[in-house]
């Protein structure tokens, strides 16, 4: 299996880790010669430098897949990038796009060249979340969920990013949060959200809060304070079970008739050997299996209401989008 990985940081350092581990044919490709040597050092792997536009320039022979595992600025442009070069099949890190716009630009290209692209949310693939999928459906499905996204607000506000990704952090981080919850209670039919506060780093809002139903008939509830103590956390309820993801990686149970919280034991060796989900879901992306995964289409029509959470402005009219097949 030909792979080629874009980017060079410590994400692509545990995306190669996993492809190295499936015995695939990795050509790694990254921009600066500082972050290339790094990741040799770290890995053992070359790195073509000089950026993804220099590397077409080539015209290599294509790979069967494309993981891509850029800065969040550098996602939607880099899978355009790719779908234009002829890729047809690619991975990209979550949320695939920084803003509306570079996601609907991405959606377009994708769709005109029957490209299919998954985003990357590792969290369906912990295997906590396996796990738990099993004991919901045997139990009779989930009847309501909670969830919080709570960001260390006083420690983001330190980092160096580029313009627009802390402007942008639920879609881009708080998302893994949100896309967990819903990929096991549903897509939202309908939503109420409020929010309040501000932070010198996200000025739309610090404190989130909301309710709403599922199109599985399940309700939820969320809340989250950016300027206060709090982690992130799903909660899922079942008729016999209260099933806890905190942290995400393990599974607790509260079992009906009692208030005490166990650990669930699973088998995550493989969540212990590798960055937790990553796997899994290489693995499965590699061979083409890929149910459950987070769509290009589906990512557009969660935009709608990672927006309408996190109260940012949608800059295009989402109604007349055009979805990936």
């Amino acid at each position: 299996m030909k792979v080629w990985l874009i980017g060079a940081g410590s994400m692509a350092q545990d995306y190669s880790k996993v492809l190295c581990s499936l015995e695939s044919d990795i050509t790694v490709i990254g921009r600066g010669e500082k972050s290339a040597l790094q990741f040799y050092e770290a890995t053992g792997l070359p790195v073509v430098a000089g950026g993804l536009e220099v590397f077409l320039a080539q015209s290599p022979t294509l790979p069967n897949v494309a993981i891509v595992s850029v800065g969040v600025e550098a996602l939607s442009s880099t899978c355009i990038q790719l779908i234009k070069a002829g890729v047809k099949k690619i991975l990209v890190e979550k949320p695939a796009a920084l803003d509306t716009p570079g996601l609907h630009e991405l959606n377009r290209v994708a769709v005109e060249a029957c490209a299919e692209v998954f985003v990357a949310y590792n969290r369906r693939f912990y295997a906590a979340t396996l796990h738990a999928k099993r004991m919901i459906e045997e139990d009779g499905g989930l009847l309501s969920c909670n969830f919080e996204f709570t960001e260390w607000g006083h420690e983001i506000e330190g980092l160096i990013k580029a313009p627009g990704v802390k402007d942008n952090w639920f879609l881009g981080n708080s998302t893994h949060v949100v896309d967990l919850a819903f990929y096991l209670a549903g897509v939202p039919q309908q939503l109420s959200c409020y929010k309040a506060g501000s932070l010198p780093w996200h000025s739309t809002a610090s404190i989130f809060a909301g309710a709403g139903v599922t199109d599985k008939g399940v309700l939820f509830s969320y809340q989250a304070n950016w300027g206060a103590p709090g982690r992130w956390g799903v909660e899922v309820l079942t008729a016999n079970y209260r099933l806890i993801f905190r942290p995400m990686e393990s599974l607790q149970i509260m079992r009906k008739g009692s208030v005490k919280i166990e650990l669930v034991e699973i088998d995550d060796s493989l969540d212990k050997a590798f960055k937790p989900g990553l796997y899994e879901q290489v693995s499965r992306f590699i061979d083409g299996h890929t149910e459950g995964f987070c769509t290009l289409a589906e990512q557009v029509e969660h935009w709608d209401y990672y927006c309408r959470i996190a109260g940012y402005t949608l800059s295009d009219d989402l109604a007349g989008r055009v979805l990936c097949k």
